[in-house]
């Protein structure tokens, strides 16, 4: 156990971390050179083609007569779960700083974490072979945030393999050996989970106490799941059987469960016959989405196989949730639960990728919590969209999630980008400077307002050169209000949204004036309202065709115009009472593209 050292490496979206983690399986000679390529711990075909880590991968190297347990992150705010749970299975973290960019938000908010789960801490400048790195300053930032020596940073290039070998010794001698009684009955974390054909649910675990060979009977703790374990072994990174797991390590637990609802990521295994010994680790919570959003299949027939292809990406994503619903213009659906935007994304893709589905997604919403009148604050009703809120006379209060927001960015964007932020409810809470040039921005902001456009838009104010991090705080009441639009004197459900009071007017103004351009002409005119209960704020009519019915007419009286017009007036009005609007889901696309 004394020559174990545990680590991972985290960094903001596109530092290098996949490619540092290949120099160091080069270097110890962990994947033979002809099966080597580029990020190799990125597995999913989806990683590969966006370059981005999406899962962490954990990998077991042998160096120096020491075992090397290296856990690759994910970059993304929408993944600090993921980070969060491998932080809590090692002792030591690589803070990765890519020397032509600096410092970045999601650096930040790692590294934070890092420090709450006291973990040893090795900085490091990565990308140091490129003509624009600006070694120095990245090092001045890096001692700023940490407050450690300017020897202490190593430099490095993930893509040439300079300065790797002193990151290995470093981390040697640096990350302390695990500590733990191998004597213990087992106690180990699950700190990810993967389903497999053949072997049920395959639990990521990292060993704190005892140990763990195969066909004994596990049991988890969190979730009082029994199973018999099928096979134990470690990440190569392939997977690769042993007979046992000890203390200390990390490797894989092939539990025999169908679903990994049964073992979730964060839980912690024991054999079950210490059940009543055994206390559970700290720091497990469930993982819960934060941005909900509904998908349609374009065709009707292609219900079943969306709801297979959904359940099949559940297998392998424990925060993605799902559940059916209905929607009047759109059909049959599911309402899907994601951690950000970029999950969504990458649900998406996967979806078109690996079962040629290409949905219809309405516009991601946030979770709302209601107080109704009469009831205890603890009683909130949870409502996932507009259509589920209560009559207004119930409700005394609508609470919305709110988010501590950093923003950082080079100190000459500070006037664009505060601009950007009026345009948010977001509140001003502090500026911070990193150096001269660099400086970080903290709000707090609803939730609503960052998922909707706030990441283009920040992208657009710094060219591109601002990142942003964000975490949820609290809940907070907020005045609130459910827009209805309103087309041929009925209300369309799938239009509706909860709004905030100040901007209904504006909202429901861009709605109506979309769908006059997106709903085709009939034989009568169509009047489209954006309303709140009987109030009508905004009002659009589309013209009705009209046949020239006194084409016919050759001079004559006006008279005899006139009695034609009229008699087709009157025509037109009893056809506007019978008539149905037929609405195309393109106008649906339309209203949700701001």
């Amino acid at each position: 156990m004394k020559n174990i050292r545990n680590f991972c490496i985290i960094a903001h979206i596109d530092h290098g971390k996949s490619t540092l983690a290949d120099r160091m399986l080069e270097i110890t000679k962990t994947v033979e050179a002809r099966k080597m390529k580029e990020q190799l711990l990125d597995q999913m075909d989806l990683e590969r083609e966006r370059g981005i880590t999406i899962k962490m991968q954990p990998v077991r190297m042998e160096y120096a007569g020491h075992i090397l347990n290296l856990i690759d992150t994910p970059g993304h705010v929408d993944f600090g779960y993921e980070v969060s749970r491998s932080l809590a299975a090692v002792e030591g973290a690589v803070v990765l700083v890519d020397a032509t960019k600096g410092v970045q938000a999601q650096t930040l908010a790692n590294l934070y974490q890092a420090i709450e789960h006291n973990l040893e801490i090795i900085p490091v400048a990565n990308k140091i072979d490129l003509p624009n790195a600006d070694v120095e300053k990245t090092k001045a930032e890096i001692m700023h945030i940490i407050g450690c020596k300017k020897e202490d940073i190593l430099e490095v290039s993930g893509k040439t393999g300079e300065g790797v070998d002193k990151l290995l010794q470093r981390i040697v001698e640096v990350v302390p050996a695990p500590s733990g009684d191998e004597n213990k009955p087992l106690r180990a974390l699950v700190f990810d989970s993967k389903y497999d054909i053949y072997k049920g649910v395959l639990a990521y675990v990292r060993v704190i106490d005892g140990g763990i060979s195969a066909e004994e009977e596990i049991l988890m703790l969190a979730t009082g799941a029994k199973s018999d374990v099928i096979e134990v072994g470690y990440f190569k990174p392939d997977f690769q059987k042993t007979p046992k797991i000890k203390v200390g390590e990390i490797g894989y637990i092939a539990t025999g469960f169908k679903s990994v609802e049964y073992c979730k990521v964060g839980d912690t295994v024991t054999i079950s016959k210490f059940e009543k010994q055994i206390e559970k680790l700290p720091g497990y919570r469930e993982v819960s989405p934060m941005v909900y959003a509904s998908f349609y299949p374009t065709s009707g027939d292609d219900y079943n196989l969306m709801r297979d292809a959904l359940s099949k990406l559940k297998l392998n994503d424990a925060a993605f949730v799902f559940e059916p619903e209905s929607n009047l213009a759109l059909g049959r659906g599911f309402r899907c639960g994601f951690l950000g935007l970029l999950h969504l994304e990458i649900i998406q893709a996967r979806l078109e990728a690996e079962f040629e589905l290409s949905p219809t997604i309405t516009t991601p919403g946030v979770v709302y919590e209601i107080q109704l009148t009469g009831k205890n604050e603890e009683d909130r009703l949870k409502v996932y969209s507009p259509s589920e809120l209560p009559d207004p006379s119930a409700i005394e209060a609508i609470f919305e999630p709110y988010v501590n927001l950093e923003i950082i960015s080079p100190s000459n964007y500070l006037g664009a980008i505060m601009e950007m932020m009026q345009n948010t409810r977001a509140e001003y809470l502090d500026t911070e400077y990193l150096n001269s040039e660099r400086m970080i921005l903290k709000f707090n902001c609803p939730l609503t307002d960052v998922i909707t456009n706030l990441h283009d838009d920040l992208k657009s104010a710094s060219s591109g050169y601002a990142s942003m991090n964000y975490e949820l705080s609290n809940y907070r009441a907020n005045d609130l209000v459910k827009l209805d639009i309103i087309i041929a004197e009925e209300r369309v459900e799938a239009f509706s949204r909860i709004v905030p009071k100040i901007w209904a007017h504006s909202e429901g103004k861009r709605i109506v004036e979309k769908l006059k351009d997106s709903i085709p002409r009939q034989n009568f005119q169509i009047a489209i309202q954006a309303a709140i209960g009987g109030k009508v704020l905004a009002r659009e009519t589309v013209k009705a065709f009209r046949k020239d019915v006194i084409s016919g007419l050759y001079g004559g009286d006006i008279t005899r115009k006139r009695k034609l017009l009229e008699k087709q007036k009157k025509g037109k009005k009893k056809m506007k009472n019978i008539g149905k609007v037929t609405i195309p889901s393109e106008a649906f696309l339309a209203v949700l593209k701001k």
